[in-house]
């Protein structure tokens, strides 16, 4: 079975936010709260580059580790997604996840922040796919319908790849490989040691 990733091509990415706008859209996300965003490193300096970032959908997911609740699961395809009818908005998959992934929804004065939000691969969540429920509490599932996630789709550059794992890894293998005849990102050579000379 395909296992689910999002990977962000950095020489591509032009820092745009399509895939914010893209995601927002397609989800109905509440205000406040980005599934998704762009990250620039070394913001103005030589080397400047753009990531979009959002859950990752890990193997091991860290936010799934931490839920008291066990509100977390991971779909067959490797999509890590929550339950909101099970979360009790404690935050501790916010602090666990390295990517930021989690966010609560609400900030008030008196400390109701809510259920937490996080993104979904545009997979829904728990409900009966295509329902009104799951809808609004979880967005679009776009994957049901055999589409990519909504942030992927938009991405003028194809910076964001999303799909099949070991499909993404090759096109951005390819990519790497063709950019003045070798791979030049940080850990390629650690991570991609077979199969390339």
């Amino acid at each position: 079975m395909a296992r689910m990733k999002f990977l962000c091509d950095a020489d591509r990415c032009i820092e745009c936010n399509g895939c914010v706008t893209a995601c927002k859209n397609a989800n109905e996300v509440p205000w406040g709260v980005n599934r998704r965003r762009v990250v620039t490193l070394n913001d103005g300096q030589p080397g400047e580059k753009s990531v979009s970032v959002a859950c990752m959908h890990c193997d091991d997911a860290p936010c799934a580790a931490v839920c008291p609740v066990d509100c977390f699961y991971t779909t067959p395809d490797g999509i890590v997604l929550h339950d909101k009818d099970l979360c009790i908005g404690c935050g501790y998959c916010f602090f666990a996840c390295p990517f930021g992934a989690p966010q609560f929804p609400n900030a008030t004065a008196f400390g109701s922040r809510g259920r937490m939000d996080k993104c979904t691969f545009c997979a829904g969540g728990p409900e009966e796919p295509g329902s009104e429920a799951e809808f609004e509490k979880y967005g679009a599932n776009l994957i049901a319908e055999g589409m990519l996630p909504a942030c992927a789709e938009m991405c003028a550059t194809k910076a964001l790849l999303a799909g099949d794992g070991d499909l993404v890894a090759d096109i951005y293998r390819h990519r790497a490989t063709s950019r003045d005849g070798a791979a030049k990102t940080w850990g390629w050579s650690q991570a991609y040691r077979t199969g390339l000379s």
